[in-house]
């Protein structure tokens, strides 16, 4: 289904302070980060390099219904829906946790990262359900736990719905759709929250890579594993564990303009990377990045430099702002992508 080099990715420590710094430079016109030595926007070849993810395929879109019970008790179960009342339009994540039994499954106070991972691996549990409803199952979980994560305590049924068809899930631009749906995120997350939503450990090691100041460091005997977050380690430094915002604040802001990656993935052979090799023909286009009811912009041209070209000056007011989104629930059932037709045709014609 495309999650299989996701999957492979050890667990590693967020690095809270580096997040912030970042998160606070994003703008929401040009869908970049400020950056001291230009303008910086993570792009689909970070994700197909960075986390396998298939960024070419049919887009992300569904339908919006206005009531999902139906669809939960025969993707899920009924147990998801049991003492509920109609309609219903979300999943309460702990229920996705307890099917998983991971229900308060937390990492103890001298819990490693691997006796962690060792500890979930053996807790994981799907019951003696089927085995198509079980992958549901799971995949939801991953979803609002990991690739989609928000600051809800429940999921959106919308996803539910794309795992009907489990070949068919399989030919979805899951990478494409974490991106778009990391950008719809990024400036509520960085006007006074505490957290930054979205699949962070994403935007931590894109980070790691184009300007390498952060916790994180490459683990020897890793060099060729894949997908390429899979050979970082970022461990609690005793002389960072003190580190705030601000010192990250500060170091971005007098951080070496020559030392900036913009071409961090020279060298990598494209055959050991099947995210890279389907998804090459989009890394060098405008798009249109959508995720169920979310349209966000990939404004390219802002960084064409990490195509190895030269880079012109571009005046962020003339940017075009073709992105949009739809959150709201509906009274009756819409599908996104025949109420967008155009914007559907644009993705599937390869942006330009």
């Amino acid at each position: 289904m495309g999650f299989g080099h996701i999957l492979l990715v050890r667990p590693f420590h967020v690095d809270v302070p580096y997040l912030e710094a970042l998160r606070e430079r994003w703008e929401e016109d040009c869908k970049a980060f400020i950056m001291p030595w230009g303008h910086m926007i993570p792009t689909l070849e970070d994700v197909a390099y960075l986390t396998g993810l298939p960024v070419q395929g049919e887009p992300v879109v569904g339908q919006e219904r206005s009531d999902y019970y139906d669809d939960i008790v025969e993707l899920l179960g009924p147990e998801f829906v049991a003492g509920r009342r109609r309609p219903i339009r979300s999943i309460l994540l702990g229920s996705l946790s307890e099917a998983v039994g991971l229900r308060g499954r937390r990492r103890g106070p001298l819990e490693s990262l691997d006796e962690l991972c060792t500890g979930v691996r053996g807790a994981l549990d799907l019951g003696d359900r089927s085995e198509e409803r079980s992958i549901r199952i799971f995949v939801s979980y991953l979803f609002e736990r990991l690739l989609f994560a928000t600051q809800s305590s429940q999921m959106n049924c919308k996803f539910v719905l794309l795992l009907r068809d489990l070949a068919q899930a399989g030919r979805y631009a899951w990478g494409a759709a974490k991106l778009g749906h990391l950008f719809s995120l990024l400036p509520s997350s960085s006007r006074g929250s505490q957290s930054t939503r979205g699949f962070t450990p994403f935007l931590q090691i894109w980070g790691y890579t184009r300007f390498p100041m952060g916790r994180g460091t490459v683990v020897e005997g890793r060099q060729t594993m894949v997908p390429l977050m899979g050979r970082w380690e970022v461990a609690p430094d005793p002389r960072v564990t003190d580190r705030r915002a601000g010192d990250v604040r500060v170091a971005l802001d007098h951080y070496p303009h020559e030392q900036v990656v913009w071409t961090p993935y020279q060298g990598e052979a494209d055959a050991s990377h099947p995210a890279v090799v389907t998804g090459r023909p989009l890394f060098d286009r405008h798009l249109l990045l959508l995720c169920l009811g979310t349209c966000e912009v990939l404004y390219l041209e802002l960084v064409v430099r990490t195509l190895g070209w030269h880079q012109p000056a571009i005046e962020v007011p003339s940017l075009r702002r073709e992105g949009h989104s739809r959150r709201q629930f509906f009274a009756e059932d819409r599908d996104w992508g025949a109420d967008h037709g155009s914007t559907f045709a644009y993705w599937r014609e390869g942006g330009e």
